[in-house]
């Protein structure tokens, strides 16, 4: 019993210290949140637009595009079609013909990444973003993002992804407010050099650099979180820019949801098994961003197997007790044994959770920009932090079986 209670209170414990550390972080740095800085020069930029089978959304995706309040001599698109089976060829030409300037290299399909690096070489702008082919940036996305390559050490700044199919169903809603608190975190992070993950519906990269680490990795299922990490552990600098957005379309069946989460997990497992040298080295990376996905990772596991281990043993007890009771015929109940007075832990769980709740529908509320969040969103919070959170360890568990199986399906 004093072990299990020890545990309790490590765990309790990493929770508290992880929410205070973030919360800590967002009063230090709240006037800064949504500011971004001015970019001094105006480069010239390639978009890259890696698609397969996107016919329901490369059009839109294109006009978003060719619509960005950026100087139009700045800046090329290049649709990279990864030998798509669909309309995606019939549609990008039909684009082509509003717009004159747009490029479509055709290919065989060979992935996400090979098509990327196959556009830098293409490429002629000093920067190159990425934009996925159902994703959607918003008219001054782009010119937020390149203000912060007048450092000369940065790498890569990713954007703010909101969900564009939120009304779709319940999933995607609760992944609306995942996007949401993912966002605020990663902004949170970018204050300490700790943004390790450029996202895939709208980053902005520095060519050469890209060059330098030998551009997209093939062999990973998550070349956005490889290519982070393999800027990082050259010495490169990444932030995020939460005023710069773009909307992009999340899964609306559980499968499909399972399927990309996985996915997700495994990119995790790879980026830290092959990066694994820079453990507690090479500044921030090696002293905190691996081990903190690191730990995230055996965190979760542990939690889920613990949790296994507690429901499974208190059945047990229970199962045990009934047995008894029912052959003895003595009662299963028995009042005088019912604890009515709360334990420290529970005191603790209550007030990790209240002030959690508190903290999301503040960041809510802040990027949402209105003044107090909805009662549908708040019940949809309470949701997402009794259930939401506690689904998502299973994930972890198939992302490790797949990474020792070395089935990198996509």
């Amino acid at each position: 019993m004093e072990t299990l209670v020890i545990i309790n209170l490590v765990l309790i414990f990493i929770a508290l210290y992880l929410f205070s550390f973030f919360v800590i972080l967002n009063i230090k740095n709240r006037k800064d949140m949504l500011s971004y800085p001015l970019a001094k020069n105006i480069y010239s930029v390639s978009i890259l637009i890696p698609a397969y089978n996107e016919e329901n959304s490369i059009k839109d995706t294109i006009e978003h595009v060719m619509n960005l309040d950026y100087p139009k001599d700045k800046f090329e698109v290049i649709v990279l079609n990864d030998g798509s089976t669909d309309r995606t060829k019939e549609i990008v030409l039909q684009c082509k013909q509003k717009y004159p300037s747009l490029k479509i290299l055709n290919k065989p399909n060979s992935g996400k990444a090979d098509s990327l690096n196959m556009g830098i070489k293409l490429s002629k702008g000093e920067l190159i973003a990425v934009v996925d082919s159902d994703s959607f940036p918003s008219k001054e996305s782009l010119a937020r993002l390149t203000g912060y390559f007048d450092n000369p050490e940065m790498g890569a700044v990713t954007s703010f992804v909101k969900v564009r199919n939120e009304e779709v169903n319940y999933l995607t809603k609760i992944q609306s407010i995942e996007y949401i608190i993912m966002a605020w975190t990663r902004k949170l992070l970018d204050f300490v050099n700790g943004v390790f993950v450029t996202n895939g519906p709208l980053s902005l990269y520095k060519r050469e650099y890209l060059i330098k680490v030998g551009g997209f990795d093939k062999n990973t299922v998550t070349e956005d979180i490889d290519i982070t990490w393999n800027l990082l552990n050259s010495g490169y600098k990444t932030a995020m820019c939460l005023s710069a957005n773009v909307t992009t379309v999340v899964p609306d069946k559980l499968k499909d949801y399972y399927h990309q989460r996985v996915r997700w997990g495994l990119g995790g497992i790879q980026a830290i098994a092959k990066y694994k040298k820079s453990f507690f080295r090479n500044g921030m990376f090696g002293a905190f961003i691996i081990p903190f996905v690191s730990f995230s990772i055996i965190m979760s596991l542990f939690v889920l197997f613990y949790s296994f281990y507690i429901s499974f043993k208190t059945f047990l007890q229970n199962f045990v007790v009934a047995k008894y009771s029912i052959s003895s015929g003595v009662s299963i109940f028995n009042y005088d044994s019912i604890n009515f007075y709360p334990s420290v832990l529970l005191f603790y769980l209550a007030f990790l959770f209240i002030s959690s709740l508190i903290y999301y529908s503040y960041l809510i509320s802040k990027l949402n920009y209105t003044k107090k969040i909805e009662i549908k969103t708040f019940f949809n919070l309470l949701f997402y932090l009794l259930i939401y959170l506690s689904l998502y360890l299973f994930v972890w568990v198939p992302a490790v079986y797949r990474y020792i199986r070395k089935n990198n399906r996509w």
